[in-house]
């Protein structure tokens, strides 16, 4: 947990990327770019040409940071995930009561995206966009089970990992704690998406946040006796 707070940098496993993108400022740039334009026209029609349009270089200087534009994804997805467990972290770490930490937590992983001062060259909302849209595609493929072993979503198991332990602190006899865990993390991306493009099938609205229902979900589920709740 310590690292966390004293270094923010955000880790990414090194399987992912050829060359480190926060190495350089060339990196940073595609980086900052590459969210923008598939933010702008989609990952299907993203491609390393156009981004090396959009950069000023030539294509090929991408693909000496990344082999592919799926592994730029995935590397997008475990930044996003990073960056919301750092957060976490940050804002739970002096809180010793388990009750309102596991509500603290929820708030973080499901409270609308703002943008982070801290990393200048990443704009958080147009990448929590990316998140909710595009995701998916990260992981839904034949060579899932590989990339798995070789630490691709490393980041992301890492954060279930820790709302699964905060559950098992409010109620160690609650028997589904991961699977409530991931139910939140992947939930909250499917209601943002539903109340932007399928409203008629979400509560989640302007006036009712993700939030506010995902707190009511674990707090019913895992039965919590906290005093005064």
């Amino acid at each position: 947990m310590k690292y966390l707070l004293q270094d923010i940098k955000i880790s990414v496993s090194e399987n992912i990327y050829l060359k480190d993108p926060e190495s350089t400022a060339l990196g940073k740039r595609i980086v900052e770019q590459g969210i923008l334009l598939i933010n702008d026209i989609g990952f299907e029609s993203f491609t390393f040409r156009k981004l090396g349009k959009e950069i000023k270089s030539n294509e090929s200087s991408i693909y000496r940071y990344f082999e592919n534009k799926h592994k730029f994804l995935v590397y997008l997805t475990s930044w996003y995930w990073g960056w919301k467990e750092y957060q976490l972290v940050f804002a739970t770490n002096s809180m010793s009561d388990n009750y309102l930490k596991l509500e603290k937590a929820i708030e973080i992983i499901t409270k609308p995206v703002e943008e982070d001062s801290e990393f200048g060259h990443i704009n958080e909302v147009a990448l929590n966009t990316i998140i909710i849209n595009e995701s998916s595609k990260s992981f839904l493929t034949k060579d899932v089970d590989i990339e798995n072993m070789d630490g691709y979503f490393s980041v992301y198991k890492r954060l279930v990992k820790r709302l699964t332990e905060m559950i098992k602190d409010v109620n160690k006899d609650y028997p589904f704690p991961s699977s409530l865990a991931s139910t939140v993390i992947e939930g909250t991306l499917h209601q943002y998406f539903l109340k932007d493009h399928f409203s008629s099938l979400t509560d989640c609205d302007e006036s009712v946040t993700p939030s506010e229902f995902f707190k009511q979900m674990v707090k019913t589920l895992v039965n919590n006796t906290h005093e005064g709740k």
